[in-house]
């Protein structure tokens, strides 16, 4: 699972903080409906916090309805098969921009930055399973969003800043709540599906400039779809 979305926990508010980053994971599909999560003992210590207020978060979460603990040899805690719907939200047209421009901001370095790399074959590997997950899914919209958000994490992740993965992660999660505001279109898809592959392809050749000005563009038509239809 994205490190970044499990980073020790730095505020005095250790159980708040704890239950967003397992809301953060579950939204974003990096802890997919049906996974089980890491062990106990590996989650708390990936968070810096105790078992006890790891065990007290996770409680809240299940309560909410987002993961289920089953008992036996193969138990654990798993992500519910079934997730609670999300609150519809539409943004004022002011934090809608501002959502839009950080997220241009943050997506177009993390490519500009992946780019200008030197990846090692396991990134090359990572990015290229996460454009063929993305490309494999047609009209399911959840499922289509989580795995378009696993990309664009892939993406900041082998641009070797945990930072810039974590911002990434935030500014995605807000970008989500927008896009689940709108239909997912069945022609958007496809066009998005060729610009993932213009994007990963130009960070593979090391193509910086393009890299940059692929994944900006690749924004800009979401940002336009999210106007269109929050905006209106």
């Amino acid at each position: 699972m994205t490190a970044a979305l499990f980073r020790p926990v730095r505020t005095r508010n250790a159980f708040e903080e704890t239950v967003e980053r397992l809301l953060q994971a579950i939204r974003l599909g990096v802890a997919a409906p049906g996974e089980r999560l890491p062990a106990e003992r590996d989650l708390a210590a990936r968070l810096g916090e105790s078992r006890v207020t790891l065990r007290d978060a996770i409680r809240a979460v299940a309560d909410a309805g987002y993961v289920e603990s089953r008992r036996g040899r193969y138990g654990g805690t798993f992500v519910a098969e079934s997730l609670p719907a999300p609150a519809r939200r539409v943004a004022p047209p002011g934090d809608l921009e501002d959502v839009l421009t950080l997220r241009h901001v943050l997506e177009s370095g993390a490519a500009e930055a992946a780019a200008a790399r030197a990846l090692t074959p396991a990134d090359r590997q990572h990015l290229a399973a996460a454009l063929v997950e993305v490309s494999g899914v047609d009209t399911d919209q959840d499922e289509y969003r989580r795995r378009d958000s696993r990309l664009h994490l892939a993406i900041a992740e082998v641009a070797g800043s945990p930072s810039l993965t974590t911002a990434v992660a935030d500014i995605r999660s807000r970008v989500n709540e927008l896009l689940g505001a709108i239909p997912l279109l069945a022609a958007n898809i496809e066009h998005s599906n060729a610009q993932h592959q213009a994007v990963v392809e130009t960070i593979l050749s090391g193509d910086v400039p393009a890299a940059r000005q692929t994944m900006a563009e690749h924004l800009a038509g979401t940002a336009a779809l999210l106007r269109g239809f929050l905006c209106a």
